[in-house]
């Protein structure tokens, strides 16, 4: 049997799939610790970084961990490699939800050194308040290659909200991140991303989940990207659910091909997936893609775009699969533009055009994230809202 190593090495030129192909020998791993200064803190902010109501902090700038801190009982942040030097135990989810050949990505991450973070909720463990992560680049030229691994342990409720920005003086990188997650019996994770990179800075996260429990991936993005491209994968087993929701926005000169695949594996597993698309002069894909493989499960899929403006362009790609007779799958798109009629009644109505073209767009955006902490959903609606104002 081949080891990772060599699995990876077989893989160095593999192309992904879907998205642009990036040139990774175009940057460089940083090799100095980046300071944290006002600006910096400013766009914490932004993406929902705060100094209070954690149950848990971990912040790396560039290759540097800066920060790692648990702050309730029964529950743990560290390192990945504080991890992996204190759980020999750890390896054996070392790429088991996410395959280290899956393409030229993967592979670098696991031939190059990497950092990122270790998140578990122990058995039984409610976290008090959200879990916050941080990754964030600071260096120009640069690539953050960053592993991941979060565990929710049988009967435990864990949040998470990660936010990944760059500095102001960041004007080019490359982020690779592997995450893999792992929801056990009885378990719930949700797990927010929110998204504020650069204007010439390419993300290319590879994640997976294993889900025994409920798993909740919500992903938002509001900000110009040069290149982003991301297709999570879920493997759900007995009677367990997975949901999807994704806000994204394709500014001019973005290119945004995100999507979620969920493989229905045991009997009466469920999975639902919401996507929100707005392009105002950059391109989205939005994919969907749910297997159904055992008796009883269901699935559905809803996905709709909004284009804003002469330019851009949103590519809607719905996909079921169904390996069986008794299975339940679903799904519908839409993509389309604001209606004049609806921009007339709201300016009949005292609002300027800009003005109602704002209320109407916070109005599409609007998705229900089931399932979070109040407190939660409310920093995600805000940041949301926040940011309209900017289309």
């Amino acid at each position: 049997m081949q080891t990772v190593d060599e699995r990876a090495k077989e893989a160095l030129n593999k192309k992904a799939p879907y998205g642009e192909d990036i040139n990774i020998e175009d940057y460089e791993e940083p090799v100095t610790t980046p300071s944290v200064d006002p600006g910096d803190r400013e766009r914490l902010l932004d993406i929902g970084i705060q100094e209070s109501g954690r149950s848990g902090t971990y912040m790396q700038f560039d290759s540097s961990v800066l920060r790692e801190e648990t702050l309730q009982e029964g529950i743990e942040v560290m390192s990945i490699n504080r991890a992996l030097e204190k759980y020999d135990w750890l390896r054996d989810y070392w790429w088991k939800a996410v395959q280290v050949d899956q393409d030229k990505y993967t592979a670098y991450s696991q031939l190059h050194p990497v950092k990122g973070y270790f998140i578990r909720a122990l058995p039984g463990v409610k976290s008090r308040f959200p879990v916050q992560s941080c990754l964030y680049m600071k260096g120009s030229d640069i690539l953050q290659n960053v592993h991941n691994i979060i565990i929710a342990e049988e009967g435990s409720e864990l949040d998470i909200i990660t936010g990944c920005a760059v500095g102001e003086k960041s004007n080019r990188g490359l982020h690779i991140g592997i995450s893999e997650f792992y929801v056990k019996k009885g378990a719930k994770l949700s797990f927010t991303m929110i998204h504020s990179w650069g204007e010439d800075v390419a993300v290319r996260p590879r994640s997976g989940a294993i889900v025994e429990g409920t798993f909740l991936s919500n992903y938002v993005n509001m900000r110009p990207t040069k290149s982003t491209q991301m297709y999570p994968v879920s493997y759900v087993k007995d009677n367990a659910t997975v949901r999807y929701s994704t806000i994204v926005v394709a500014k001019e000169g973005s290119n945004i091909d995100v999507g979620s695949r969920a493989h229905l594996e045991g009997k009466g597993a469920k999975t639902e997936m919401i996507s929100r698309g707005i392009s105002t002069g950059g391109n989205a894909y939005l994919r969907g893609d749910i297997v159904g493989k055992a008796e009883g499960v269901k699935g559905h899929l809803e996905c709709r775009g909004l284009i804003l403006g002469e330019k851009g362009m949103i590519y809607s790609v719905p996909e079921l699969t169904a390996t069986l007779s008794d299975v339940d799958l679903s799904h519908e798109a839409a993509i389309g533009k604001i209606a004049e009629e609806e921009i007339f009644y709201l300016m009949s109505r005292g609002l300027s055009e800009e003005e109602a073209t704002s209320v109407i767009v916070r109005g599409f955006l609007s998705v229900d994230i089931k399932g979070l902490p109040p407190a939660l959903d409310a920093e995600i609606k805000k940041i949301i809202d926040s940011s309209i104002s900017s289309l």
